[in-house]
């Protein structure tokens, strides 16, 4: 499995398109070749250095997984999307700052408009995360893109949103945004470099991290430094978070030129951007992930899991990928709706145990498709 570990080498490139930015010093010809090593190791399940890293197998489709119900389309970019306690969706929309009310058998409504967002290239309103005491609060937390940096705020949908963390570096691509709730009751965020590879090494900055937070926005009690919103490190563009049945914490990541990836996240961990990406890092400190893909298999976005089975939103790759969790780690991955939808965003899952996907077609990078950009609805899943 091959490695790319030189930090001078390594440069940003737009998050889920691979074009932009600077060229890495490997070549064109470097890139094919470690592209080729790349596929040849799908072929089995693990490195020879590092038996915990899977590269999923890109023609091992799933029969029969079928929505049940489209439940909304003719959406503009959606993003963030959040589940109210009657069972209706919160739904936001990139780049008009729109967040819809979405539920089976009624047209989407506006109740919320963010004001301040500013979309441009990846950035506008991204993440939506509910308060697990919503119910009580009423609050909703959005993270979204500025006039000068990415902001977390919240609000409630008939007041004006309250910031509750800001300063974290904005750019065209590699803004993160991605944020949820977790079984502790901290929000948790996955940011991105914004296209500076050395902030997700720099401690002091909220850039290339996922930070945990209370629900007002200060470091959250028990982060691996007193006083730091820092949980993790070492991170290009993180835009999934998802937890196991055991209170594990599990993130999708961008890669650059060759590895896209899944970390399994543990407090204090280094994840080695910009140094390395894909597997093999462990002897220089770095975690490893779980899963690589090459990027035009993936572009992992949302992930959700339930019933001890991840599910990962693929955009270049336009489809969910499936795999068995186990102890935290994983089994050979799946793939489904290979193409069918095009670039799917968002997966999550429904209070009632079904899965509720997006689509990203009409972001500038997808095929646009009558009616898109959709919401889907599948039912609950037995594994």
């Amino acid at each position: 499995m091959t490695r790319t570990r030189d930090p001078a080498s390594i440069r940003p490139r737009r998050a889920d398109g691979r074009s932009g930015g600077r060229r890495s010093s490997l070549g064109r010809a470097g890139l094919a070749a470690a592209a080729t090593l790349a596929v040849l190791a799908s072929s089995c399940s693990a490195s020879e250095d590092n038996s915990s890293t899977q590269v999923p197998t890109a023609g091992s489709e799933i029969p029969g997984f079928e929505p049940e119900a489209e439940i909304a389309r003719d959406i503009d970019i959606p993003w963030g999307l959040g589940f109210l306690p009657d069972g209706a969706a919160l739904v936001a929309e990139r780049d008009t700052a729109r967040i819809l009310r979405i539920e089976q058998g009624r047209p989407p409504q506006e109740v919320y408009r963010v004001p301040g967002v500013v979309a441009e290239g990846e950035g506008g309103l991204l993440g939506l995360a509910l308060s697990p005491t919503h119910a009580d609060d009423g609050y909703v937390y959005a993270y979204f893109t500025a006039a000068d940096d990415n902001r977390i705020v919240r609000f409630r949908l008939d007041g004006a949103p309250q910031p509750i963390f800001t300063g974290i570096a904005k750019a065209d691509n590699h803004n993160g945004g991605r944020i949820a709730f977790g079984p502790d009751g901290m929000l948790y965020a996955g940011t991105g470099d914004a296209e500076d590879p050395d902030l997700a090494q720099d401690p002091t900055s909220p850039n290339g991290k996922i930070l945990r937070l209370t629900p007002e926005g200060s470091p959250a009690p028990g982060n691996p430094t007193t006083d730091s919103p820092v949980y993790s490190l070492g991170h290009r563009n993180v835009q999934g978070l998802a937890w196991d049945s055991a209170g594990r914490l599990f993130a999708a990541e961008f890669g650059q030129n060759l590895f896209d990836e899944i970390n399994r996240i543990e407090p204090g961990r280094n994840y080695g951007w910009p140094a390395v990406q894909g597997g093999g890092g462990a002897d220089d400190g770095y975690t490893d992930p779980l899963l690589i893909w090459t990027p035009s298999e993936a572009s992992p976005s949302g992930i959700a899991i339930t019933r001890d089975t991840l599910y990962v939103a693929a955009l270049r790759g336009k489809r969910l990928w499936t795999a068995p969790l186990s102890a935290g780690t994983t089994g050979e991955p799946r793939a489904v709706l290979d193409g069918t939808y095009g670039r799917v965003r968002t997966v999550t899952v429904a209070p009632d145990g079904a899965l509720w996907l997006t689509t990203s077609n009409t972001d500038g990078r997808g095929d646009v498709r009558d009616g898109d950009d959709r919401v889907l609805r599948f039912p609950r899943q037995n594994s």
